[in-house]
């Protein structure tokens, strides 16, 4: 500000020295010179210090207006990369809370599929000791019938071999004997049965 404020004066003194200087080199050669380049000097000396009072009254507050936008631009521009590195900053936590979920998420997943492979395994296990309990059941119920069926088949073929036995060593005298012996055996018990109700 202060050299704006030189400017004009420094103006009005070359005009004075140049006005000081013709007068000299006229005086040699020609005649003094009139009040009109007096008045012209005056007119640009008076002209340079409105100029330059102007310059001095209305360039301050210009630059000063224009500083301070520059200013606000410059901090605007430092709240911009401040908020950018912000949501940066942001972004960087949010994409490491991400893989540290999906890690999360992993880790649950593998836990939850070894706990229901376990769980399958058990009902597996438990299914198939099941299955083999029924079938030890079945085995000792078919292996009881079977035995049941064998001993009446062989008790079946056994009275058959005996009464072939028998047939073939009774004859028709020792059969009536035998019939007679049974029947006086019934007799005998039938009577003894009577006397006892009596």
């Amino acid at each position: 500000m202060k050299k704006l404020l030189l400017l004009p004066v420094f103006v009005i003194a070359l005009a004075m020295s140049l006005a000081a200087q013709e007068p000299a080199e006229h005086k040699a050669s020609e005649p003094v010179p009139n009040n009109d380049e007096m008045w012209k000097w005056a007119n640009f000396g008076i002209l340079a210090i409105a100029l330059g009072y102007g310059m001095a009254k209305g360039l301050p507050p210009l630059f000063r207006a224009r500083t301070k936008e520059i200013q606000m631009g410059i901090s605007e521009a430092q709240q911009m990369k401040q908020d950018a590195e912000k949501r940066s900053t942001e972004m960087d936590a949010r994409l490491n809370a991400l893989g540290a979920d999906i890690e999360k998420f992993r880790t649950q997943s593998a836990a939850e599929m070894q706990q229901e492979g376990d769980r399958i395994s058990r009902e597996t296990a438990a299914q198939i000791k099941k299955i083999e309990q029924q079938a030890a059941v079945e085995i000792e119920s078919v292996g009881k019938t079977a035995r049941r069926q064998l001993k009446e088949y062989a008790g079946e073929l056994a009275m058959g071999l005996a009464e072939e036995r028998l047939r073939s060593r009774i004859d028709g005298a020792t059969e009536s004997a035998l019939v007679d012996d049974f029947v006086r055996d019934l007799e005998r018990q039938a009577s003894q049965n009577g006397g006892a109700r009596n």
